[in-house]
């Protein structure tokens, strides 16, 4: 039973793979503070705040699956941009791999609940 937004698991791995990537970018250089490193955590947060918000407004199937679209391009967003990070030597190749992944999943996850959900 889902009875809070806090109940979906991809609620749960989006806001974890979030505090993930601002502990990531806290290692990136000074002058990514409003490029890259502003990105990422804008995209990483976006999607456990869309779900969050769309969550609230679940009694119109259609409004909650619009926020869950936004989760989606975040979660594509994203890998595109950790794509960068480990291309310009911001992130090492396993952390890539790992978070990359985590937002592989999450992205899966949303496409499953945005057919699912009426």
């Amino acid at each position: 039973m889902i009875a809070h937004y806090k109940d979906l698991v991809v609620y749960t791995k989006s806001y974890q793979a979030a505090l993930d990537v601002y502990r990531v970018t806290k290692t990136f250089p000074r002058e990514e503070i409003y490029g890259l490193m502003s990105q990422l955590k804008r995209a990483a947060t976006s999607i456990p705040l869309n779900i969050a918000e769309g969550y609230g407004k679940r009694q119109s199937a259609n409004e909650f699956k619009r926020f869950l679209m936004m989760a989606i391009g975040s979660s594509d967003e994203i890998r595109v941009l950790l794509d960068f990070s480990k291309d310009l030597g911001y992130v090492a190749p396993e952390v890539h791999e790992t978070l990359y992944a985590a937002y592989d999943e999450i992205g899966k996850m949303l496409n499953v609940l945005y057919h699912k959900w009426q």
